[in-house]
């Protein structure tokens, strides 16, 4: 086993618990294995770049995802209170991204999948299906000091499975709303007193999940899209006294969001606000309250938010808040980082091998993928804590020059200082020439060389 900075060390050691000696070795191996490895992470990767080919217990190494006995969502809450700790300031609201991803997966012994629209091969004009897993990812929004930009940062990561994964089992189907609804409800029990704003797209738009986020006790900030059709309605008129059979829900019914797009009456309020991208962009925005009721659905009190360009180069979109007070300007601001959960996800496929790991067996599945989302983050914590506040070296080249860090820089500067101290344990101090183990060496060249 490679030793460790003693920065990471500290990172890691309130996981420490969770797992027994034996496991915890293992695991710390998968780890490290999975950070150093290039290319595909499989589990036999992890010990061949430590070295450990020749290790003839390597079924060892495997059990501890499809056997050994450790809870992944106490991982996770271990892993958001560590995020929330270094990234975000006591009296500032915590800021969460949710989404789907579809990791393509085929397999007869792959119970939990299922065919899906592919978001990343289709457009509107396209329609592409892919056989896969489909993974739901909450995702911590944070400026990262050293990139200059907001990341987001995976801690809970839940499989849905697909609707003939429960068919076949006699199960009813648990939609994308209903899994939402789990896990932010599962985020409100690990941050009780903290203020929580979730951001989500159009999917989560379901007045089930609304009701739901306003009537906790301690209610939760949900933003996302909101129809151009929806039903709104003003708020139910004051109940006269004497007056008989059932209070009134809802007043008088509204234009709806489509009309007022079109209507000269429309108030357009110019307004500066932080765009994808982190640039200035002037849009045109009308705002106000309304409720919104379906019939057999609860009724929920919300803001919406009509956005259009002056320019015409997007058609307007509406958005909503379940925080009436909330500013209008805040609420698109808060929504445009949710752009950072899809730079996420692309990441963590080209850079962590997510979809090139091989695990069949379900308890692996639904370890594997979400400790690969995991480990996005625990990167990020590690170069936090190495950096020390100092910025991070940026790789730089006459035709690609780079303003700020990636997340490349990040897991680079990490695989570095894991060498480092490789290096420094054998080599003595205030020496010009390092001194490098043989076999450190020769894993390293044999990285190197089979890295695809």
């Amino acid at each position: 086993m490679l030793p460790l900075p003693c920065e990471i060390i500290t990172v890691l050691y309130p996981f420490a618990h969770l797992f027994s000696a034996r496991v915890g070795e293992h695991a710390l191996l998968l780890l490290v294995g999975a950070i150093v490895t290039p290319g595909q992470r499989t589990v036999s990767s992890a010990p061949r770049v430590m070295g450990l080919q020749d290790e003839p217990h390597f079924q060892n190494d495997h059990r501890v995802l499809n056997r050994a006995r450790w809870s992944s969502r106490q991982l996770s809450k271990i892993l958001l209170r560590l995020l929330v700790a270094a990234c975000v300031a006591p009296d500032d609201p915590v800021i969460v991204g949710i989404d789907e991803t579809i990791e393509r997966r085929r397999g007869a012994k792959i119970a939990a999948t299922g065919i899906y629209r592919d978001p990343v091969r289709s457009s509107k004009e396209f329609f592409v299906k892919v056989s896969g897993l489909r993974w739901l990812s909450l995702q911590l929004l944070v400026p990262i000091p050293w990139a200059g930009r907001i990341w987001g940062l995976p801690f809970l990561t839940v499989l849905a499975p697909s609707e003939r994964y429960h068919a076949e089992r006699g199960q009813r189907h648990t939609t994308i709303a209903e899994w939402g609804r789990q896990m932010i409800g599962q985020l409100r029990h690990w941050l009780p007193d903290r203020r929580l704003v979730v951001v989500a797209a159009s999917t989560y738009a379901a007045l089930a999940l609304l009701a739901y986020c306003r009537g906790l006790v301690t209610p939760v900030t949900l933003i996302t899209r909101l129809r151009l059709d929806a039903a709104l309605y003003d708020p139910a008129p004051p109940r006269a006294p004497g007056t008989m059979g059932r209070p009134r829900l809802k007043g008088q019914r509204q234009p709806t969001l489509a009309q007022r797009v079109l209507s000269p009456e429309t108030v357009w309020q110019p307004l500066t606000v932080r765009w994808y991208g982190g640039v200035e962009r002037a849009i045109e925005m009308a705002t106000g309250t309304a409720v919104w009721y379906h019939g057999g659905e609860p009724l929920v009190p919300l803001r919406w938010v009509l956005i259009r360009d002056p320019r015409g180069r997007f058609d307007p979109q509406a958005l909503l808040c379940t925080a009436l007070d909330l500013a209008a300007q805040q609420i698109v601001e808060w929504f445009v980082l949710r752009w950072q959960l899809e730079v996420t996800l692309h990441e963590v496929r080209t850079h962590l091998g997510v979809e090139t790991q091989r695990p069949w067996a379900d308890l692996a599945i639904v370890r594997t993928t979400p400790a690969l989302f995991a480990l996005f983050s625990l990167v990020t914590l590690f170069a936090h804590d190495l950096l020390h506040g100092a910025p991070l070296p940026t790789r730089q080249a006459a035709w690609d020059p780079k303003a700020a860090p990636t997340f490349v820089e990040t897991l680079a500067f990490v695989r570095q200082q894991l060498g480092s101290a490789t290096i420094s344990s054998t080599s003595p101090a205030n020496a010009d020439m390092a001194l490098i183990p043989r076999a450190f060496l020769q894993r390293l060249t044999d990285a190197a060389g089979f890295a695809a």
